[in-house]
């Protein structure tokens, strides 16, 4: 990598607040806030709206829309036309 140009790269910890759930990882996102994670350490931390451990996608509560219906309605509202 060219020196000089890229930003930091380093230990952040998101959290997701409605869940409950925080994850340490390594980022190039920043912030003043922070906390102390279970090593001791402390690290900045971004706070986020969702996150795997909210998301109804991979929670399992994601609705399936109705995909059989659809053809069959419209199929007895414009079907019979000629």
């Amino acid at each position: 990598m060219k020196p000089g140009i890229h930003p930091t790269y380093g230990p952040v910890v998101f959290r997701d607040k409605v869940a409950d759930f925080a994850i340490l990882t390594r980022s190039t996102a920043t912030s003043e806030k922070t906390v102390e994670w279970e090593d001791g350490n402390t690290y900045p931390v971004i706070d986020v709206e969702i996150s795997s451990a909210s998301h109804p996608f991979y929670t399992g509560t994601a609705r399936v829309m109705d995909t059989a219906g659809r053809g069959e309605r419209f199929e007895r509202r414009y079907g019979g036309r000629g």
